[in-house]
């Protein structure tokens, strides 16, 4: 099969890549681009630890074919830390112990990080809602819940700066 070349960003930065029309753009994105937060469990859309953002939307990237990311922009997990420091949802996810295994975690950090820019101030049964198209079999979810709960609320807070 003929390959297609195919330009999208990724976490910020222009990627070109060299690909057949069938492949996903998970497999692009672990194999490729050596991105490998999102993962394949299931491989038909059922489990959510594949989640990345394509043009702001949560999407699972393993039904997604590479080329239907021409000229967009892809955030994976791997762009949500910024100058080397953690985003506040995934510091949040470590202080309240919202993973076990890691498997779901890629997935679950940009469901609710889409959530979190769509509603800043989610309630927890919209938390819920947020998720439930990822899956974990490690925890009860509710330290996730805490977790997007807790960063709701820190993003809320207002910025000190030194001139306050």
């Amino acid at each position: 099969m003929a390959e297609i070349n195919l330009s999208f960003s990724v976490n910020d930065q222009k990627m070109e890549v060299s690909t057949e029309p069938t492949r996903t753009l998970l497999s692009v994105l672990r194999d490729d681009l050596k991105l490998k937060g999102a993962k394949e469990a299931c491989g038909q859309g059922d489990c959510g630890a594949c989640v990345v953002l394509l043009d702001g939307e949560a999407v699972n990237s393993c039904l997604v074919l590479a080329v239907q990311a021409e000229g967009s922009q892809v955030i994976t997990v791997e762009g949500l830390a910024s100058k080397g420091q953690l985003h506040p949802l995934q510091q949040n996810f470590i202080e309240n112990w919202a993973f076990q295994c890691g498997y779901c975690t890629a997935g679950m950090l940009i469901s609710s990080y889409a959530l979190l820019m769509d509603n800043p101030n989610p309630n927890p049964e919209e938390i819920r809602a947020a998720i439930a198209g990822n899956l974990c079999r490690c925890t009860g979810y509710h330290e996730i819940i805490e977790a997007v709960g807790k960063t709701a609320a820190d993003l809320q807070q207002p910025v000190l700066t030194s001139e306050s």
